[in-house]
Formats: C-alpha cells, structure tokens, sequence
C-alpha cells in the first residue's frame, strides 16, 4: 500500500490533488486541518497493484514470488514452449537457490531434459539419420561426416534414400570432396548387408534415410524395418522454428519409431526455440547436435544445459540479483533470442 500526505488551502484542492496522483481507487486514511486552522491536510492511501498480485499469488500457491522466475517465464514465453512445459520448467527455477535467470534457467534444462552429443571419436553402432520430409538430413549426414573426416576418424556414409530426386547425387558431391566411399542401399535387407560388409571398417558411419511422414503408417512401419534390420541407432533431425505443437506429435511418432537422440537444424534462420524443447520432451529425446550455419565443414554445434539456456535468457534479462553470475559464463554465449545464430559463429570461434 502507498501512502501520501496532500495540503491545499480546500478540501476541494486536496482531494483534487489525490485523484490527480494517485487515481480514482485512493483511499482517503484521515482528514485534518493545518496548524493555525489555514488549510486541510489529508492522508490517502492506494494499494500497489503489483504487490497485490504477488499477494493473492502467494496465498493460492503457497510459492512466494520469484524475480528469476518471472524473468524465464518472460523469456519462455517469447520462445512458444507449450503451457504444460513452460510451467515445469518455472517450477523447477523457482525452486532453485540460483540469482542469475540464464543459468537458473540452465539448471531446470539440466533437470528436465538430457543431453548427449554425438560421439567424436567411435561408435560401435552406426547411426541413421531419420526425421520428416526437408527438415534437413542429407546435409546434415554430411555435415557429419565432415567433422568426423577433419577429425581424423575413418568415416563410412551410406545412402538408403531411394525416393526423393537428386538425394543420392547431393550426397555423394560432399563424399567426393571428403574423400569418403558412398554406399548405396535400398531397403532394410540391402541395408543390413552393406553394414555386414563394412563391418569394423569405420570409426563412425552415418546412414541418411528418405523424407518419412510422421503420420503415415507405412512410412513408419518402413522406418522401424530399417532400424531392426541393421541394428543402428536413429537421429531425428528436426527443423527448428516451426510450431511446437506439430512438434511434439512428430517427434513422438519418430520416437516410438526408435529414435534417441534430436538434432536440431536451422538454428541461424530461427528466433523462437520452443518447438525444438516442446519434441524433446514430447519423445523423451536426448539433445545431441544443432545445425548452426550451411556449411557443411563447420556446421554443427554439441549443445549442453548452458548453451541452450543462454539462447533462451538473454544476458541483458538475466536479472541477477546479489551474487554475480559464475566466472565461467565469460566462456558462454551471451545474446537475445534475436541474435544466437551471431552466438554459434563466435562459439566455433572460443
């Protein structure tokens, strides 16, 4: 409640003066008249709107109110996640003794979700590149094989994309400049015997698979014939920006498909990240890798807790309040929900 004293020679001035700063809901708390009996003096009260509200909520919800809280809910909301997740993820800041929004908001990402990119070095098992029609997998398989290659892996890529138009042709320009035999495969036998061949052969292969329709039956029973066939572990790779309720049901369908793990692309055309949040929760899907740029020798991101909160909290919102952030966030990306794709250049960089 703001409380303030008004003197004017009326009670007609006074009460102008009340209405005048403090509006039509002031209270008037006493009445009387000046020293020497010149004049009115009155004390008039208008309750804070604001601290109203955080009142009524602390009551309801039994959860005092949270600047930092607030300050992701902000940000969250900016970026379009789903109401029911948007929720968990403020419960779990709001229950965190942490005083910088971005890495409060790093810590309930770290709770929530998993991360796990993909692995540099080996892999026992080869991984097939899944996800829906131009979200952006053949370059990404080799986008792929060109961090393994450049990291002095032996690298083995296969093509099971017979459908669309040029898909086998696109992939093989990239091979022909890495230097990287391209194996052709057309349906999950023929799969499993060019695997069965090559066996042992590579450090890591990657496998880019046709355009499948998340919600059309015969593209996913195709796609679980492929995995059960050679034993490989599938990658959705899914476009972020678009809307996170499509989202959620497409990474479902890949997810009951097999898939494990979400690669997300075109991160320099996106400002809103909630599609990309709402399919991993939607899957149970592990964040691996974002496609950052077009280029296919530095074109991939691994993603971690940190990372991904500081493309949702701009630095300049992370309303800090009496300690200062860890001395690690130099090392981090500092930027809006704008500006990230500036973010991922200078990360390569770091």
């Amino acid at each position: 409640m703001r409380l303030k004293c008004y003197a004017a020679d009326t009670m007609a001035e006074a009460m102008a003066m009340v209405r005048a700063e403090l509006g039509d809901d002031a209270i008037i708390v006493s009445t009387q008249r000046a020293a020497g009996g010149q004049g009115v003096r009155i004390t008039a009260a208008v309750e804070e709107p604001m601290a109203l509200d955080d009142e009524i909520e602390q009551v309801l919800t039994g959860v005092e109110p949270s600047p930092i809280a607030d300050v992701v809910r902000d940000n969250l909301e900016y970026h379009g996640l789903p109401p029911a997740l948007l929720e968990r993820v403020v419960a779990k800041v709001r229950v965190l003794e942490v005083a910088d929004a971005t890495m409060a908001c790093a810590a309930a990402l770290d709770d929530l979700f998993s991360f796990a990119p993909l692995p540099p070095r080996k892999s026992p098992r080869p991984f097939l590149i899944v996800g829906p029609p131009g979200a952006g997998k053949t370059i990404t398989t080799a986008k792929l094989a060109a961090r393994a290659k450049l990291a002095g892996r032996s690298v083995g890529v296969v093509t099971a994309d017979s459908v669309r138009a040029g898909a086998t042709e696109q992939l093989a320009a990239f091979t022909r400049i890495l230097d990287i035999e391209l194996s052709k495969a057309r349906g999950p036998e023929s799969l499993r015997q060019v695997l069965q061949d090559s066996a042992g052969l590579h450090d890591l292969t990657f496998i880019d698979s046709p355009g499948l329709n998340p919600f059309n039956n015969n593209d996913m029973a195709f796609l679980r014939t492929l995995v059960e066939a050679a034993d490989v572990e599938p990658i959705l790779v899914l476009a972020a920006g678009g809307d996170a309720i499509e989202a959620t049901e497409i990474a479902d369908s890949f997810a009951r498909a097999g898939a494990t793990r979400l690669l997300a692309t075109r991160l320099d055309m996106t400002r809103r990240l909630g599609a990309v949040l709402a399919a991993a929760d939607a899957g149970q899907l592990m964040f691996s890798d974002v496609s950052v740029n077009p280029h296919v020798a530095n074109g991939l991101c691994a993603i971690n807790p940190v990372s991904l909160a500081r493309l949702i909290v701009p630095s300049g919102d992370a309303g800090g309040l009496d300690e200062p952030p860890p001395q690690e966030s130099s090392k981090h990306w500092k930027v809006s929900g704008k500006e990230h794709h500036t973010a991922w250049r200078e990360a390569r960089q770091s």
